[in-house]
């Protein structure tokens, strides 16, 4: 059975559309005494801050387009995952296809609209902004900045809104190129996590699941010229990235977190069902001297995680996760939040419940 959790309320009451955002979290992680989250039809990426007595509110929105030049313009993102690093918040849309959703009672247009498939150019985005710290309790965006961090730019992954150089690479990968045609919810291919260390980026991939193999891509970038990156040469590869397959029991990948020198792995469905989610811990990942094929042997379960299963629908899909410290202390939780909450875990005008779990850190 899933541990029991201890609830932190996030406070979105001052967000215009504040049940879209509450309803749709798909990414979070935590700086000092912020919270930044995003849900994964915006483009833009939300900050709560603590509260005397624990609670996350005084919600702020920053647009995305502000800080980083985007593909697409002001289109939805589908941000999927978030990280911290350097100084950095960095951010990952999905870079997966979409197919309509059936409408209405009339079957040939539902099954139209079945047939129908669209790729959103800011899906396409892989971006580091910076946080300009004022102090512990103000760390705003910024195109470019200096504090004690030293100078900082923004900067995305160099592309169009007809994909990026990441996905002209994979269109003649060996495992991952039949996958970019279909889209993400029909085990396409589907980003759905970051981390970063240094210039590495680890991306989780959601989709596809290959004979319930879980893919982790690992990049190397480098600055390719004003704000763009561009991949590097990667170590122990003969290709700009590596693929690392992981036994995560027929998952894939829903977000992705450092903690020390290990790499957390939230897995969860790859199809858009209910489903089994848990926490696995990869040991030493920056320690791999070439793409890894990891059993579930080697992998520690740390937490299995609540999910939904109800006549009501699909709900509580647990979506994003940072490692978690209450103020003044050592971080030893994770923070969980979830897709489509259950109605159990709005609160108020625009509260939800997030949870938190304690795990061997």
């Amino acid at each position: 059975m899933p541990p029991r959790a201890s609830t932190l309320k996030l406070n979105f009451e001052s967000a215009e559309g504040e049940d879209l955002v509450r309803g749709q979290l798909s990414a979070v992680v935590q700086t000092g005494e912020h919270l930044w989250i995003a849900s994964d039809e915006s483009n833009s990426v939300e900050r709560l801050s603590r509260r005397e007595g624990g609670e996350y509110a005084q919600h702020k929105t920053f647009a995305l387009s502000e800080y980083v030049d985007l593909p697409a313009g002001d289109e939805e993102i589908d941000i999927e995952g978030m990280d911290y690093d350097g100084g950095y918040l960095w951010i990952t849309g999905s870079h997966s296809l979409k197919r309509r959703k059936p409408k209405g009672s009339d079957p040939e247009k539902g099954a139209q609209r079945l047939a129908e498939l669209r790729a959103d150019g800011n899906r396409y985005l892989i971006a580091r902004i910076p946080l300009h710290e004022i102090d512990r309790t103000d760390w705003v965006p910024a195109r470019s900045c200096r504090d004690t961090q030293g100078d900082r730019t923004s900067a995305r992954l160099m592309g169009s809104d007809r994909g990026n150089v990441l996905t002209e690479v994979l269109r003649v990968d060996e495992h991952l190129a039949p996958f970019l045609a279909i889209p993400g919810k029909d085990n396409g291919l589907d980003v759905e996590g970051i981390a970063v260390h240094g210039n590495r980026v680890f991306l989780g991939l959601r989709g596809p699941v290959l004979r319930g193999w879980a893919v982790v891509l690992e990049l190397w970038l480098e600055e390719a010229g004003p704000g763009l990156l561009g991949l590097g040469p990667v170590k122990g590869s003969d290709r700009p990235y590596r693929k690392h397959f992981l036994d995560l029991r027929g998952l894939g990948v829903r977000d992705l977190q450092f903690h020390k020198s290990d790499l957390l792995i939230l897995a969860g469905p790859t199809m858009d069902v209910d489903g089994p989610a848990a926490v696995y811990r990869w040991k030493k990942p920056l320690d791999a001297e070439a793409g890894v094929l990891l059993d579930r042997d080697e992998l520690d379960q740390v937490l299995e995680l609540p999910y939904g299963i109800g006549e009501e629908g699909a709900y509580d899909h647990p979506e994003g996760m940072t490692v978690f410290a209450e103020a003044g202390e050592k971080p030893k939780q994770l923070l969980v939040v979830y897709d489509s909450p259950h109605s159990g875990r709005i609160e108020g005008e625009g509260g939800v419940q997030a949870d938190l779990f304690a795990f061997g850190g």
